[in-house]
């Protein structure tokens, strides 16, 4: 908010976000010396784990977390969803999101937003003060909007993303050096437009704990060799988190979150393998890439993370399975999954979850039938191009996890026990006494005043 604003009597509470992608609460909790802005966050407000979605992935998780409505509102199910009607599938983006982002209610309440680095809002929104788009988009030159601040970020030598591609190297050094300069580029980025001081909503993500999880984490989990570089990339996230805190004037309450927790990866499950080797799918040729590559007679194929569908008659269009029997196909589906072992014996599936408990809104035909929620451990892909095994591994060691996602609140009053990934919205909008019918959320207001 700037001065005129100010002189103009419209002194409104004010909120900045600061993401945290893929980090679990039990990680800075349980090393609060290690980590002393995240313990003094907690002492003065309020913290704790949440839940995420279904599925906890971040292309559905954080239209979820921005919106506070579950897939079947926002229209975005994963990484990879299919088209209505059809074998084709698309990358979401932002202008997929079908349900209104939180910095389209500020701005409707005639309030200003910064946001910044948010996953699935690529092309930049017109209608906020201004943003750059996150994860998925091709380049700062078309992801930031208006021209002076996407000119000020490539001045700044910006950066949306890490080379996830170095972290396919055994030697994640060149990984990690370019996870820090990253985190550099976004915190100065964070640091320049939060001081500031004219926004109303500051809506910034750190991306880059996400990339760190998934290469790194089960070096953190089980003492490997990367274990210390872990910490120390978290030591500089905690130094940027007090930095921003000590940074914001006292009308603005701090909200720091993730969209879903993480823990160690052993095995990768490539359930269209699976569903082939069972009888589930089958392919038109040996040639096969693609969704469109399955043959007539298949009844079921999968989708990350976790997601299954029925080739059902109608819905699809080379459909197998008739609606009569689609119930009894869906249980013996679910039946077969909940009994599905990995190799050391353990079960892949901590849940198998029905459409009907996730999800409620108007896009119901892209819906998967079911979502497996996986034990720690399992790591769910679903490619059409095919493996010899169902289970494997890759160069990731960190996956994410429906649980252990983090919330910190920097409010007392704020009340985070059984709260989850829909509660965030809500309590933004009360934070700043932005107006909202109950009923427009899946979740609710976690403030107790």
């Amino acid at each position: 908010m700037g001065l005129f604003d100010r002189l103009r009597g419209n002194d409104n509470p004010r909120v900045a976000f600061i993401g945290i992608d893929g980090v679990p609460f039990s990680l800075l909790d349980e090393h609060r010396d290690e980590f002393p802005n995240f313990a003094a966050l907690a002492e003065d407000g309020s913290a704790g784990a949440i839940d995420s979605i279904v599925p906890p992935e971040s292309s559905a998780c954080w239209p979820a977390l921005t919106t506070g409505v579950n897939p079947g509102e926002t229209g975005v199910y994963g990484f990879q969803d299919r088209e209505v009607g059809s074998y084709d599938t698309y990358v979401p983006m932002g202008r997929d999101v079908q349900a209104k982002r939180l910095w389209d209610r500020v701005s409707e309440a005639g309030l200003d937003a910064t946001v910044m680095n948010v996953p699935v809002t690529f092309p930049p929104q017109r209608n906020v003060q201004r943003m750059v788009s996150g994860f998925l988009s091709p380049g700062v030159d078309k992801a930031a909007y208006p021209d002076e601040f996407r000119d000020d970020l490539q001045s700044m030598d910006y950066k949306i993303d890490v080379n996830a591609k170095l972290g396919h190297k055994d030697d994640k050094s060149d990984f990690v050096d370019d996870a820090h300069k990253t985190l550099d580029k976004r915190f100065e980025a964070f640091e320049k437009y939060l001081t500031a001081d004219d926004w109303d909503l500051f809506f910034g993500v750190f991306m880059t704990t996400d990339r760190v999880n998934h290469f790194l984490f089960k070096d953190y989990e089980r003492d490997g060799a990367n274990k210390q570089a872990f910490i120390d990339f978290y030591k500089k996230v905690d130094e940027y988190i007090g930095k921003i805190r000590k940074m914001l004037p006292d009308d603005v309450t701090l909200v720091v979150a993730s969209d879903h927790g993480f823990t160690s990866l052993d095995y990768e499950v490539h359930f269209n393998t699976w569903l082939q080797q069972e009888g589930w799918l089958s392919y038109e040729s040996d040639d096969h890439a693609e969704l469109g590559d399955i043959a007539d007679e298949t009844e079921a194929y999968s989708l990350i993370p976790g997601r299954f569908y029925l080739n059902l008659e109608g819905r699809e269009p080379r459909g197998s399975v008739p609606k009569s029997e689609y119930e009894t196909k869906r249980a013996e589906l679910k039946e077969a999954l909940k009994n599905l072992e990995g190799p050391d014996g353990t079960k892949v599936a901590a849940r198998v979850v029905e459409k009907e408990e996730a999800f409620r809104g108007d896009h119901d035909d892209i819906a998967p039938d079911l979502v497996v929620i996986p034990n720690h451990g399992f790591d769910l892909k679903a490619g059409f191009k095919g493996y010899d095994d169902v289970f494997g591994t890759g160069p990731r060691n960190g996956m994410h996890s429906f649980d252990n996602a983090s919330l910190y609140i920097d409010d007392p009053e704020a009340s985070i026990e059984d709260a989850d990934l829909f509660d965030i919205a809500p309590t933004i909008l009360d934070l700043m006494d932005v107006d909202y019918q109950r009923s427009e959320f899946d979740g609710g207001c976690l403030l107790s005043r």
